[in-house]
């Protein structure tokens, strides 16, 4: 008697009911995520998904293990990078495969009873262990990808807020303006210096009014970054026109040996506008 292709069946015959009873006990009173849904769509889709994931795990009672992980593939890349199950905290996933996998359990058991003595215990065992370690080996692979996932998406959204932290605005055809708030690290200094070279050439350009009243602290690596843009606008025919130095600031450029020789100094951000002649 082949076992496995017995229980495959018995399993794949069940799949539907299972989403249903797994749906119809979800605690869906977690305030955020997937499973607090009232959307219909949403509802049906996170059916769908743990329909699919039914499907594909029976298979380990049917495939060789290598052919199985390689078709489940698919579904752990899918659910890791959706964006419901991505606002979902990874504890309230991992909850739900431990409940799916009770499921199984309590299925192998009325596989077992229905059967009679046909299985030996060692069997009844061999199954409880092939849906265990699969389980388990499911749990890390999905944590490793949705992390790996939320690691990628966590920095676009980085890059994205240091992006709009560098804002080049343009005030005429000639003159645009970069006002910069709030701290600068080396991070937020390497995309302001790309961003701004980028687009004061984008903009055609020949003046930027550089702010820096809204700076409080910087470094000397983000000192030195500042004045490298300020040579490198230079060289694509940009004039910089610094305005709101703080003393603390222009104290650390001083000890660094960085010379204003060739840059426009003003005392604030008005006045600049004002020898702009916008």
């Amino acid at each position: 008697m082949d076992t496995n292709k017995d229980l495959y069946h018995f399993f794949l015959d069940k799949t539907w009911q299972l989403t249903e009873e797994w749906y119809a006990n979800l605690d869906k009173s977690d305030p955020a995520g997937v499973y607090a849904s009232t959307d219909p769509e949403a509802i049906k889709a996170v059916k769908q998904q743990n329909y699919a994931f039914h499907v594909k795990f029976s298979e380990v009672f049917n495939k060789e293990k290598s052919t199985f992980l390689a078709d489940f593939e698919n579904w752990i890349l899918m659910v890791a990078q959706d964006e419901e199950h991505a606002q979902t905290p990874l504890h309230f996933i991992i909850r739900e495969f431990h409940r799916t996998q009770n499921q199984y359990l309590d299925l192998i058991t009325e596989f077992i009873e229905t059967h009679n003595e046909q299985y030996s215990l060692n069997e009844f065992n061999s199954m409880f262990r092939l849906v265990t370690d699969t389980m388990s080996y499911v749990i890390e692979w999905f944590t490793e990808e949705y992390n790996r996932h939320a690691v990628k998406r966590l920095a676009a959204q980085q890059e994205l807020i240091l992006e709009l932290s560098t804002p080049v605005i343009a005030l005429s055809k000639e003159v645009a303006l970069l006002p910069l708030v709030g701290e600068i690290d080396t991070a937020r200094a390497k995309i302001l210096h790309e961003r701004t070279l980028t687009e004061c050439s984008r903009l055609g350009v020949n003046r930027l009014l550089l702010d820096l009243s809204g700076v409080v602290f910087v470094d000397t690596m983000v000192a030195q970054q500042i004045f490298q843009l300020i040579d490198a606008l230079r060289l694509i025919g940009v004039s910089t026109s610094l305005s709101g130095i703080r003393p603390e600031v222009a104290q650390t450029a001083i000890q660094l040996g960085l010379s204003f020789d060739n840059i426009c100094i003003n005392s604030s951000l008005a006045k600049s506008i004002k020898l702009a002649k916008i």
